[in-house]
Parts: C-alpha cells; structure tokens; sequence
C-alpha cells in the first residue's frame, strides 16, 4: 500500500494532538505533515479534521476512520513482531547503558561470549552510574538497578539484589562488631556514592540508618576500594564484594540485617509493541546467564557458614586482645574472702598449749604459727 505512511502521519497527528507534535515524533516538520494530511484527505473526499489555530479535533468521518486505522497499524506491528521473534539471527548495534561496575564485573567479561552466538550484532557499551534518557539519547535498552517506580518504559526483572553490611577484618580486629544496629552509630559508617541513607530489613521491620563517616565520594568504586582498605562498615550489594566475602577480605557485619529488598537489576526499554531481535537476543542473554540465584551469590547456607565463623573469629580475636571474654565481656574474678587466723577446736587448742608449756614446740602446732596455711586459706590439718 503506497499510502501506508500517510496513515501512519493521520494517526500520530491524532495521538500527539498537534501537527508539531506528531512532526517531532516522527522527524517531519509541521508543513510536511501538513501536506501529508492534505494528500491523504483529497484522496479519500472527505475532510478528516477541523483544523483551528489552537487545537485539532475529529471530523466524524475521521473518528471511524481513525479508529480502523489504528488497527490496521497494530496488525501490521504484530505481523512485523511475529516475523522477528522467528528470525534467529539479530543484526545490528545495540546501544547498551549499565553502571559502571556492574558493567566491568557482569556484562564486559561475557560480551565475547555473547558476539560469538550473535555473529551478526555489534555492542556498544556504555558506562555510568547515572540514569541516561534511553529515547532521547538512542539507546537500546539499560541495565539499572533499582527499585523502579511506574514510567514509561518497560521493565524486565534479570536478577535479585541482596545488599549486606560488611567490614574488612582488619577494622574488625580495632573497632570490634557491632553488637546490635543501635551500635552502628559508635562505628566509621561509610555513605553511599550518592550519599543516601540506608534502608534495612531486619527482625524488628524496615527502617531508615543515615551513616555519618570521614569519606565523601561521587563514586561508588571509591566506596568499594575503602571498606575493603578498613576505613568503615558499608552496606554493599553482593554482585559487588562476592569474591571479598568468599576469600575473606570481606566479613559480614549484623548478618540479620539486609538492605531494602524491593531492589533488583532489571533491563529498561522503550514501551513499544515491537521489540527488536537484538534487544530480545541481549536480554534472554543476560537472564540466563544470571539464573534466578544469581552467580556472584554462591551456595547460600556455605556462605552464611562463612560469614559466622569468620565474624565469630575475629571477634575472638578482638576479645583476647582486650583481655575480655568469649561474650565480649570483662571476666569475673572469684574474690574469696580469706580469714588469716587459723581456725582451731578447743582440744587442738589446749593440746597446743600443753605442747608450748612442754617445749615440744618442734612436734606440736608451734610450726604453724607464722602462716603455715592451706592453699585455701584454711589450717592444713582441719
């Protein structure tokens, strides 16, 4: 059909409720547009809109006709979709925004693998840690984690995010653990990179922790590097310090408490019907290669093993250094009060007596008179 495009124009007009505004969606200028309208009306006989300086309304012949155009282009749209989720091969660039680290860590070191089974894709891959206009700057589709509110753009969950207090052990080892979250306030918290506050989950509910620490940071590597290095606790997603936490260089801090877990990495695309192959391609991709436990978590139960003994330890640690016990505290000593002098029945007593006045000192009781006592505090021979 020759003319499919000055319908496609009739119906952005309506939709955009100017002829600029459907311009500005379509790249067209306004006298194009216009034009377009006016070839489609000349062709049919009939005037399709009332046209005024200030708005654009439906003629009734135009209100029957618009509403079978609409699906018409909804037909073909399907038909083109059906077309495409056939096709087993994507063409193409696809333009891809991620975070900076997530990007480094679990996209960039599976692109080769990707390219190979899309021999005819070519990515280009962009990094930041700020949200970009995905329709306005051209791109494909973006990995953003977050808890996502409503928008305009479609959003497919690709994997969960659990975040965790940690600590390196070489802070634990001066400062100690925090034995409770009200403790965190007389311990070095480090900020997130955009300086929010830190929203827990734990055993009394959902609250809200603003840390208070020495460092200032737009990054959030910067975050990583330094709670690593022992400057403080930071609340770090596991995608991040995985590895850290498995080899050690990494402790959990307050294992029962979580960050908000209403977060999760999704990848966000334009809202429209059809989705193009290499989009699609890309993101069955990154689902399958995260699963449903992704694998920067590690076998869970190991893992919470982990985290206990090596918390457990290096409060040990901490404890033997300080000279208190297993439980954190300073160790009861037992104060037995001792009574000096000796404690004697009467008969020992004038036995001892009768063995003085008979200078039998050696073989009576005068030996004991200068603090001969039991190991107790108590005469050896009682």
């Amino acid at each position: 059909m020759n003319n499919l495009g000055d319908l496609e124009i009739f119906a952005r007009v309506v939709s955009a409720g100017s002829m600029s505004a459907a311009g500005r969606e379509l790249g067209l200028s306004p006298a194009v547009v216009s034009k377009r309208l006016r070839r489609l009306e000349d062709r049919l006989g009939t005037r399709l809109l009332q046209r005024t300086t200030r708005q654009i309304s439906l003629t009734e012949a135009g209100q029957g006709f618009y509403e079978r155009v609409v699906a018409i282009l909804a037909g073909i749209e399907d038909a083109e979709a059906f077309v495409s989720r056939r096709s087993a091969i994507a063409r193409g660039t696809l333009k891809v925004s991620a975070p900076t680290s997530f990007g480094r860590m679990h996209i960039a070191p599976h692109v080769q693998r990707f390219l190979e089974a899309n021999p005819g894709l070519a990515i280009n891959l962009v990094l930041s840690d700020e949200f970009v206009d995905i329709v306005g700057e051209g791109y494909d589709l973006a990995i953003r984690i977050a808890e996502l509110s409503d928008s305009s753009l479609v959003a497919r969950k690709l994997a969960p995010v659990r975040r965790i207090l940690c600590a390196s052990p070489s802070y634990i080892e001066r400062h100690g653990l925090p034995a409770s979250v009200d403790n965190l306030t007389e311990h070095v918290c480090l900020p997130s990179h955009n300086q929010e506050g830190w929203r827990l989950d734990g055993p009394g509910g959902s609250f809200n922790f603003r840390p208070n620490g020495p460092l200032l940071t737009n990054s959030s590597e910067v975050v990583r590097e330094c709670v690593i290095g022992g400057v403080g606790i930071a609340l770090r997603s596991t995608w991040d310090i995985g590895h850290e936490l498995a080899n050690g260089r990494l402790v959990r801090v307050l294992p029962e408490y979580e960050g908000a877990r209403g977060v999760a990495i999704h990848a966000v695309y334009a809202s429209r019907r059809f989705l193009p192959a290499k989009v699609r391609v890309f993101i069955d991709f990154l689902t399958d290669l995260y699963g449903t436990v992704p694998y920067w978590e590690g076998p869970k139960d190991t893992q919470t093993e982990r985290d206990s003994a090596n918390g457990g330890r290096l409060q040990a640690s901490v404890n033997q250094k300080n000279g208190l016990d297993r439980s954190g505290r300073t160790p009861r000593i037992n104060k037995t009060v001792t009574n000096m002098t000796p404690r004697m029945s009467a008969k020992k007593s004038k036995a001892r007596a009768h063995g003085s006045s008979n200078g039998h000192g050696s073989n009576g009781y005068t030996g004991m008179r200068h603090g001969g006592h039991g190991h107790d505090g108590s005469d050896p021979h009682d």
